[in-house]
């Protein structure tokens, strides 16, 4: 009996072994049936939604918008805060058809950082009947879906938020008359994200126009909101007209300087440049010695490796930044912009090209020049400057020494002045006419005297350099070199015509009088009396870097002998 109940509780092997045989063989059919039947296609999927964590887009560059210059485009990029800005060995320009298969890429002209997470692209014109985007090498075709694309006129191209709650409005395509000013009343500006609904909307009064320089009083929901809404557009509405297309969004204000405060620089200096540089170093370091503390270098559209240049000045100490301004024919406003962005810190900002030189003909450097011709108390806020135009002084090849010892022959009388200017003078119209600025009362304009001061401006260079010229001017109201307006203009060279082909006496022409004067000084106060070289020049720089190399190489021997 007692027997009989130990065995009640023991499970025999062969039962066990059925059972779990019969277990296998169950969990083997469940499986094969739920994954591989061919009605699992009709089963809801909504069961599991709830099971998969929610998808979240990854953030990534976009395309912002697009404009088309009549010799390129400019792609805007907008990147996320945890992306590192791309390189122009990255990106392809890519051209393509809505009706082809064919896509055409190209390297871009070259890539520029604008403000925050901001790059601008510049690429080749698009083939007729093409649209361009870019190619990320590293991650393929960027959309365009939701950007646009953009004609260069009409187009509100610039603004900027000035310190007394006006807003800056740079236009294209309002064509107004030089110095001529709008009635204010024939506009509005109009702020907001997406001018296809009006709903949301902002408008404002404009307080005044001229050129292509449109100054509106700014919403107080937008100032207050400034620094958070850095996506705000900004455009213009004419009277019985559609609303200009824009991708203008205003910049931060500069800080207001009280008026007792002591500006940080006593002279700057503007300018606007396409490929010069070749040029550069020598106008800077020149000007630099003559009192200038300060370049604001507007880039209008080089492709000379100029970036090279600069960051070699800014390295060995010059205060120079460069600003793109990609704008064609727009050198009026480009110059507003810069004196706008100098007020803030430049007591006198002079407004001259690089081919432009201050030639102080009496002791002394710029500043005392500024001093004699604008005493305090006198309320001067422009002193104008003539300029004399040099020829190419018998020379047939870029001059190795520079522009100021290598051209020394000149036309006898003075072509147009050339300003230094005290931005806080200016009209609040922020009329020019490049080579001088419409004032605000109290302050008036006066002559430089010619004895002291004047501009040597090296106007007409070796033909390999003057021929760049044709390719299109600066200047918003002066004839390009090919076209056949105003022909016998001082902007243009007498007897020339409109096609570069060199005369074959050019080398001799524009020689009237003989002017050795800056060239004096600079070879007094340049020249390296070991190497008899400039500063500015190639081999100077070669002759500097195998000093440093033998200085540092010495150094080295001889802190291993005081090792050992």
């Amino acid at each position: 009996m007692k027997e009989r109940r130990k065995r009640k509780g023991v499970v025999s092997w062969n039962a066990l072994f059925w059972c779990t045989l019969l277990l296998v063989v169950t969990s083997i059919f469940f499986t094969t049936t739920f994954f591989f039947s061919p009605f699992d296609l009709q089963l809801s999927p909504l069961p599991f939604i709830s099971e998969t964590p929610t998808t979240i887009s990854q953030p990534t560059i976009t395309i912002r918008e697009t404009v088309i210059l009549p010799d390129q485009a400019l792609i805007f990029l907008n990147y996320p805060p945890s992306f590192r800005f791309h390189t122009k060995h990255d990106l392809l320009c890519l051209y393509f058809s809505a009706d082809s298969t064919n896509r055409i890429t190209q390297p871009p002209i070259q890539l520029h950082f604008a403000r925050l997470r901001e790059q601008i692209v510049r690429c080749k014109l698009p083939p007729r009947g093409n649209s361009v985007s870019l190619f990320i090498k590293s991650d393929g075709v960027l959309p365009t879906k939701d950007s646009s694309t953009h004609p260069w006129t009409p187009l509100v191209y610039e603004a900027l938020f000035d310190r007394d709650n006006t807003t800056i409005v740079f236009v294209k395509g309002l064509n107004l008359r030089p110095e001529r000013f709008i009635q204010p009343s024939t506009l509005n500006c109009i702020f907001g994200w997406d001018f296809s609904k009006p709903k949301f909307f902002l408008k404002s009064d404009v307080i005044s126009g001229a050129q292509e320089i449109i100054r509106c009083n700014t919403p107080k929901s937008v100032i207050i909101g400034q620094e958070q809404s850095q996506s705000i557009k900004v455009t213009i509405k004419e009277r019985d007209r559609e609303i200009f297309p824009s991708i203008a969004r205003p910049g931060l204000r500069p800080r207001y300087s009280n008026k007792s405060t002591k500006k940080a620089h006593e002279i700057c200096i503007c300018t606007m440049l396409r490929n010069q540089a070749r040029f550069l170093r020598e106008w800077v370091m020149y000007h630099a010695k003559i009192g200038v503390e300060r370049w604001f270098i507007y880039d209008n559209n080089s492709d000379d490796d100029i970036e090279d240049v600069i960051s070699f000045l800014q390295r060995i100490g010059y205060n120079i930044s460069q600003h793109l301004w990609p704008w064609v024919k727009t050198q009026e406003a480009g110059f507003a912009h810069c004196a706008l962005r100098a007020r803030s810190s430049c007591k006198w900002v002079a407004f001259i090209d690089v081919d432009e030189f201050f030639h102080i003909r009496v002791n002394g450097d710029l500043s005392r020049m500024i001093w004699h011709h604008a005493k305090p108390g006198q309320k001067v806020g422009e002193i104008r400057i003539l300029c004399f135009s040099f020829g190419p002084s018998g020379q047939r090849e870029v001059p190795r020494e520079g522009v100021a010892v290598g051209y020394t022959c000149r036309l006898s009388g003075s072509e147009r002045h050339k300003s230094i200017v005290r931005p806080e003078a200016l009209n609040q119209t922020l009329i020019n006419v490049v080579h001088h600025f419409h004032l605000r009362a109290p302050f008036v304009s006066v002559d430089a005297e010619k004895r002291k001061i004047v501009i040597n401006h090296y106007k007409y260079q070796v033909w390999e350099v003057f021929k760049e010229k044709f390719y299109r001017r600066v200047a918003t109201y002066v004839a390009d070199w090919q076209q056949a307006e105003n022909v016998r203009s001082k902007d243009r060279a007498p007897g020339l015509g409109t096609k570069p082909v060199e005369p074959p006496d050019w080398p001799n022409r524009f020689c009237e009088v003989r002017d050795n004067g800056l060239k004096n000084w600079v070879l007094k106060n340049f020249l390296d009396r070991r190497s008899h070289l400039l500063p500015w020049q190639p081999e100077f720089q070669n002759r500097i870097r195998k000093r440093r190399r033998r200085k540092d190489k010495t150094q080295r021997i001889v802190l291993g002998k005081n090792l050992f």
